[in-house]
């Protein structure tokens, strides 16, 4: 693979991601150039960019979707490459294919294994004969109700049935009961049609109880892979992620070693080259199985690099312009503990109901080993026509209890102003001595724990209020002697502190 340096790199994508990459490029002394739909016009990505082009509406099939006009942008503007981010076109192997046709560097892995892993059921078949184990299930699509019923009696209920063709917990639906199958098959494949124009759907053996961990890869056109640890990534709602660390507090070394391997061979069965993710099921008995590899960079990559020092989005550039892997697993080690927190515009104590609108007020948290990856600044709206994802608020600690006790003062000191977001959602759970002690599973934001934590008076705003109280007293008490301890939880002080955090969440 020969040495290709660029000098001008589309970014084709926006928000959050747009913006990480861009600074990434500049840091390498590399121009970026951004894309922006209508809704997008006074973005940050937009504002932060070397150079920045209009390709269409707000409607991401007339912007962000549209391949043709983004390789006419990067032809106009002069670039040498094109970085997809994560979403959109990121896992496209047509696009990326048309990409590499217009003569320009795919930012990515080969379209060939972007093809072998996006189409689920194929990336089974091919990973069970890599030796990497899969959940039981089918590695074939299927549509008849009656084999869907037959299937799931040999393997046993529950089952999970998924979109072939998906990702981000669409066209997914648990069936625990044979009477419901079919009309779950209808409703996956619909959902599955919808969001991806394919209806393929296969079974697979629900996992009770599992952890969602998933180990990140990088390879370099050289034959050289690597694997950067594990992320668990258990706390979800709909089948979304909400809450990422690393490492997990739940991996044995043994298990963590031998899952690494497993992703390791996995990047390897398909040719793979850049920064990957290999996901995995990790259930109660200990057992893992392979669930998918986004062939991408991951929304949640940031906490690798924190416990690792490693930069992914440069360490993309670098293997994409044909550069050997600089360092062997020998050298890679963790330090510490990093979680992310996705801070959305939404109404958990509406089921997470999405919730655009105008940030009249919007003031990032800051100190020491505390990191924000937004797309926004104050007087920008959240558009409604997009994963409402304000941004990403990452920690990092010397151990695990360090790092939520960071990530919880760091929520505290965030400030918005106009729409709803989940941060209150995370200082309820922050609070839940499960979550602090690392049981969990990705079943724990259930409707029983949402009910029980949406109860107080307030909803969940007010529980969020009385645990800032409590983290901010418990602080308090930590700072001056016990003399003083009873002044700084007095009534006053409570009613003064609670006025001060509605004026200010």
């Amino acid at each position: 693979m020969n040495l290709r340096p660029f000098k001008r790199v589309l970014v084709a994508n926006r928000g959050e991601i747009a913006v990480r990459v861009i600074r990434g490029c500049h840091e390498r002394g590399i121009e970026a150039v951004a894309v922006y739909s209508d809704a997008d016009a006074n973005a940050l990505h937009v504002r932060v960019a070397d150079a920045a082009y209009r390709i269409g509406p707000a409607a991401s099939a007339e912007s962000y979707l549209r391949a043709d006009v983004i390789l006419d942008v990067a032809r106009r503007a002069g670039c040498d490459a094109i970085h997809p981010g994560y979403g959109f076109l990121s896992e496209n192997a047509g696009f990326a294919q048309q990409v590499l046709d217009a003569g320009l560097v795919w930012i990515g892995p080969p379209p060939a294994s972007i093809d072998a892993m996006g189409e689920k059921t194929a990336a089974r078949r091919r990973m069970s004969a890599a030796g990497v184990p899969v959940v039981p299930g089918t590695t074939e699509p299927v549509s008849d109700p009656a084999e869907v019923v037959r299937i799931a009696s040999e393997i046993g209920l529950p089952v999970m049935l998924k979109a072939a063709a998906g990702g981000g917990g669409k066209g997914m639906r648990r069936v625990d009961r044979a009477e419901d199958l079919a009309n779950a098959l209808a409703s996956a494949q619909s959902e599955a049609r919808k969001s991806f124009g394919d209806d393929s759907v296969y079974v697979e053996k629900f996992v009770v109880g599992p952890r969602h961990i998933e180990i990140q890869v990088l390879a370099d056109g050289h034959g050289n892979v690597v694997h950067l640890f594990e992320r668990d990534c258990s706390i979800q709602r709909r089948h979304q992620k909400v809450v990422e660390e690393a490492p997990s507090p739940a991996l044995p070394e043994k298990t963590r070693q031998e899952m690494a391997a497993a992703a390791c061979r996995a990047a390897e069965a398909v040719g793979y080259v850049g920064a990957g993710t290999c996901e995995f099921l990790l259930g109660a008995d200990g057992a893992f199985h392979f669930l998918e590899m986004n062939t991408r960079l991951q929304v949640e990559h940031p906490i690798t690099e924190m416990i690792t020092g490693v930069d992914l989005v440069q360490a993309q550039l670098r293997v994409a312009a044909g550069e050997r892997l600089w360092f062997e697993q020998s050298e890679l080690a963790r330090t510490g503990h990093a979680i992310e927190l996705r801070i959305y515009a939404e109404d958990a104590s509406s089921g997470f109901r999405p919730a655009p609108g105008p940030l009249h007020g919007y003031r990032e948290p800051t100190g020491p080993w505390v990191r924000v990856d937004s797309g926004v600044v104050e007087g920008m709206e959240v558009p409604i026509h997009y994963d409402p994802m304000i941004a990403k608020l990452v920690v990092w600690g010397v151990d695990r209890q360090q790092a939520i006790d960071r990530a919880g003062r760091a929520l505290r000191h965030y400030h918005v102003v106009g729409t709803h977001t989940s941060i209150p959602f995370f200082l309820a759970l922050f609070e839940d001595p499960d979550f602090r002690a690392g049981e969990y599973d990705t079943g724990f934001i259930s409707p029983e724990w949402l009910e029980a934590h949406l109860s107080a008076p307030g909803g969940l705003e007010g529980e969020a209020i009385a645990a800032a109280i409590a983290a901010f007293e418990r602080d308090s008490r930590a700072a001056v002697g016990t003399d003083e301890a009873a002044e700084a939880g007095s009534a006053w002080k409570r009613a003064h502190r609670w006025s001060t955090y509605r004026r200010w969440a």
